[in-house]
């Protein structure tokens, strides 16, 4: 079985065990009503409605139930029937459900499976029999709006996983566990990071010290790259007028994302993305072909309106800031102006310790604007680009922004889990709803032609995958606090301060703990907080001018001169050393 049919076979036993999920639920608990119960990428699914609220221990007599089907080895038997009987089978089963989804059904004849006495609405395929599943675990419960409307009912949405083998299962389970040691709400609140307040507002990031100081970090190396890399800073205000977003097309094809308000009669809406401030820039004035490409950044903060059922702490938010750019140029500049972002987008995410990553080429959508000619010359150009980078890359079709196909990047992390970062969107059709133009060599108006692209993306997702990349112990570069200070006793708070305060000026992010706690609890302390390097001074380091320094990475205790630690840290933090982290 080649990998291809693995993955096919892999979606048929998932999505078997569902059904079997189902069946078990049905025999425990017969008044509950079916939802759907698809496969999904890591495991499955299925939605039940019942006034009762499942618990843990519900679980695992779930499971012991599924064990029992499994044993008996039903097949699953595929009927194709006329839409009327399907109607009638589940009228009289209750399903309203699965007599929803009928509704929905154009054809007139439909599929439906049955296994031993348990029968669902399903188009399959499936594996032969119950007994082919070896190796499945039901993971956790949630809450799910029917057909994701939270107009709709709200039901109970049982996630598990099933692999061919145990052993699969059991390391997915390890991983699964690591995962969960390393989630960033959790360690957002540990390490004195983030949060988000409901009193404040689902999905608005509240960034405490530590948090500001990782993300001006970030920042800082963001904004130096770009000005390297030959673009210039430009800073667009927050609300702009709702014509604007008619020309733009967001008020057709994006409203439902947007916050619209009106005052003094005009109506407002706070921005979502930042080209239409940066189209403006450019009309700012005549361009002439020698300017072009023309290259603007904006660490730009936007805001759209997600519903509340998707929110996951800083990953998925209503307000982020991205490290926005749109480069305007000639036709005949496009594929190489693509080349480079990507070039710059690898070399970045290697600085901050990403080397695998996934390419996804996104078609054009079914709603959308612009000319076909020039959707066919975008994605030809980006398909090409790929191609001539030797970037392998899979095709998304329809997936596309409604006003140019687009190149998206998934980083994988230290666990091999995928997140959604840079992405490269050429546009022809914004230049021309805006009326770009620039004069060339001949005197002549032409129309420039646009990419839209992020390096890092959302910051506060992307600093939610550094967490859980790294597990909390960023490496020294990175890290909001690099070194933590510790007098071993009162008697050496002086010397500590001479110590934090020469770290200070040395542009060193340091701490100091002077506590009237013991040495070791203070250390504890500090590797809770996952900080880098302890500098820990008693009455020997005092009279000889030194510290002895600790590594989180190591543990290990080494004794050396207040200066040349100081500029061990420089030489740490100026090489961008990731291993700190990753090995901790």
């Amino acid at each position: 079985m080649n990998q291809d049919e693995k993955l096919i076979y892999l979606e048929k036993l998932r999505h078997s065990t569902s059904h079997v999920m189902a069946h078990a639920v049905k025999n425990l608990f017969p008044n509950t009503k079916l939802g759907i119960g698809p496969a999904i990428d890591e495991g499955f699914y299925y939605d039940f409605e019942n006034a009762y609220v499942f618990t843990p221990s519900d679980i695992e007599a779930i499971e012991k139930e599924m064990r029992k089907i499994i044993n008996q080895n039903y097949k699953f038997e595929q009927r194709m029937v006329a839409k009327e009987e399907a109607f009638k089978i589940f009228q009289e089963k209750k399903e309203n459900y699965k007599v929803a989804l009928l509704n929905d059904i154009e054809d007139s004849v439909v599929s439906i499976y049955q296994d031993g006495d348990f029968t669902d609405l399903c188009k399959g395929p499936h594996i032969n029999s119950t007994s082919e599943i070896k190796a499945f675990k039901l993971l956790s419960i949630a809450g799910a709006y029917w057909r994701g409307d939270e107009k709709n009912p709200m039901l109970q949405r049982i996630y598990g996983t099933a692999f061919e083998t145990q052993q699969e299962l059991d390391e997915y389970l390890r991983l699964r566990e690591e995962a969960e040691k390393r989630d960033h709400r959790k360690l957002g609140r540990q390490l004195e990071l983030f949060t988000i307040v409901e009193d404040i507002g689902p999905g608005l990031v509240l960034y405490y010290p530590k948090g500001a100081t990782l993300r001006l970090v970030i920042e800082d190396y963001i904004r130096k790259a770009h000005i390297k890399k030959g673009y210039k800073t430009v800073i667009g205000p927050q609300i702009l007028k709702s014509d604007v977003w008619k020309i733009s097309g967001h008020y057709d094809y994006y409203k439902d994302n947007m916050f619209m308000f009106k005052i003094e009669g005009q109506e407002y809406g706070i921005k979502p993305m930042n080209c239409p401030g940066h189209m403006y820039v450019y009309k700012a004035k005549k361009r002439s072909y020698r300017e072009l490409p023309l290259r603007l950044f904006e660490l730009g903060t936007v805001h759209r309106y997600e519903k509340t059922g998707v929110l996951h702490g800083v990953l998925r938010v209503r307000g982020f800031t991205q490290d926005d750019a749109h480069i305007f140029c000639l036709p005949e500049q496009l594929e190489k102006e693509i080349i480079e972002v990507i070039d710059f987008i690898v070399e970045t995410l290697q600085v901050f310790g990403f080397h695998e990553y996934e390419v996804a080429l996104s078609t054009k959508p079914l709603k959308y604007i612009g000319d076909d000619k020039d959707w066919q010359r975008a994605e030809s150009v980006l398909a090409s680009a790929l191609t001539n980078k030797g970037i392998k890359y899979e095709v998304q079709e329809g997936e596309g922004a409604f006003y140019g196909p687009k190149i998206d990047i998934q980083i994988k992390d230290a666990l091999g889990r995928k997140w959604q970062c840079a992405t490269i969107q050429c546009d022809f059709a914004l230049p021309e709803r805006f009326d770009l133009t620039y004069t060339d060599a001949d005197g002549q108006e032409k129309r420039p032609v646009m990419l839209h692209r992020v390096i890092l993306g959302s910051l506060e997702r992307f600093m939610g995958t550094l967490v859980e990349h790294y597990a909390g112990a960023f490496p020294a570069w990175l890290a909001p606090v690099q070194v933590m200070v510790i007098p071993i006793t009162d008697k050496q708070n002086e010397y500590a301060k001479i110590v934090y305060e020469t770290l200070i000026e040395k542009d060193i992010r340091a701490e100091m703990d002077q506590r009237s706690e013991k040495m070791q609890y203070k250390i504890r302390e500090a590797e809770v907080q996952k900080i880098p390097y302890m500098a820990i001074v008693g009455e020997k380091e005092s009279t000889k001018k030194t510290v002895s320094m600790r590594s989180k990475k190591n543990g290990s205790i080494c004794e050396m001169p207040l200066l040349k630690f100081a500029e061990f840290i420089c030489e740490e933090v100026k090489t961008r050393n990731n291993n700190q982290g990753v090995a901790s």
